[in-house]
């Protein structure tokens, strides 16, 4: 737009109604909403995209759709935007993301979030998953030093389902059996003293399921630091893992002032404590959700709408 036109246009804003001026802010936040995750998508491609589908080089440009920058590939000669391969590939209302963004930090259940961003509870269910689909991956892959490790219990849940293997529970509910049993779902943490942490759903706790996690991840003079479990034993006698263990039912917390289990069993209660607001979280979307606090836990304050949406994009 010329200048000349743009001052026109800015000399007519005394006349507005205030009704005029309320639909003009709301027009202009939403241009700049959908601008910055265009912004987002942009920088997730990059200066020299690759094609998705094939890894080819040779591509160029080929129009646009949904604002969004196209791209023609020489040698499959398929189409492909900055979103195509990502979860967030086909969804609309890209002007309301950054604010689904803010409901997600501020751990908003699916109505709130709906409420918050104008949107139907199941497309704010379907946004959920489908913004959480890449942080659940998005795990540290070293741990050095004194790593924690122990494992963390969710009660089994189907929530959602239409064929329920028992009888449905209401509002989360409680186990029939006190204490651990197959209704009680493992999951694995694992810390370092230097923030680095991962976790994974077991389906029960072995020396196979926890080997699998522990070691790809610890460095070869790391110092594994967990409770009296046999299975942790077990492994680091066959792996040559230096290994101190806490006898917690006899009142052993801390070893020679240095060797506790104190940050990862205080993560546990975090992730619990926050687990709550969703009054029961199905077991299949468990990861989502342990990748969801997990990102929360990393970028702290600092993570923004924009750097979540970063993360969710890959």
């Amino acid at each position: 737009m010329r200048n000349k036109s743009f001052q026109s246009y800015l000399d007519q804003v005394d006349s507005l109604t205030v009704n005029q001026r309320e639909t003009l802010l709301e027009r202009l936040t939403m241009q700049t909403s959908q601008e910055a995750v265009l912004c987002e998508i942009e920088k997730h491609i990059g200066n020299d995209p690759k094609c998705p589908h094939c890894q080819s080089e040779h591509i160029q440009r080929w129009g646009s759709t949904d604002n969004l920058q196209r791209f023609r590939c020489y040698d499959c000669n398929k189409t492909f935007t900055g979103l195509t391969g990502t979860p967030l590939a086909r969804l609309r209302h890209k002007d309301k993301w950054l604010d689904y963004m803010a409901s997600m930090i501020a751990g908003e259940s699916i109505r709130k979030a709906a409420k918050a961003c104008d949107i139907h509870r199941t497309t704010s269910f379907r946004w959920r998953h489908r913004f959480l689909a890449m942080p659940q991956n998005q795990k540290d892959d070293f741990f050095q030093g004194i790593v924690e490790a122990d494992e963390t219990y969710f009660l089994e849940s189907f929530k959602g389902s239409r064929d329920l293997p028992r009888a449905p529970r209401k509002r989360g509910g409680k186990a029939k059996k006190r204490g651990l049993s197959l209704e009680q779902i493992p999951v694995m943490i694992v810390r370092d003293r230097y923030g680095a942490t991962t976790d994974s759903v077991l389906q029960r706790v072995s020396e196979e399921t926890v080997g699998a996690v522990l070691k790809p991840v610890l460095a070869e003079d790391a110092l594994l630091c967990t409770d009296g479990a046999t299975v942790y034993k077990a492994l680091a006698i066959t792996e040559g893992i230096e290994h101190h263990a806490l006898i917690t039912s006899q009142g052993e917390r801390v070893k020679e002032k240095v060797f506790h289990i104190q940050n990862v069993n205080a993560y546990d209660s975090r992730l619990k404590g926050w687990m709550m607001r969703f009054r029961g979280v199905a077991t299949k979307y468990l990861p989502h959700y342990l990748g969801w606090r997990r990102l929360l836990e990393k970028r702290g304050s600092e993570l923004s709408s924009q750097t979540y949406l970063a993360a969710a994009i890959g």
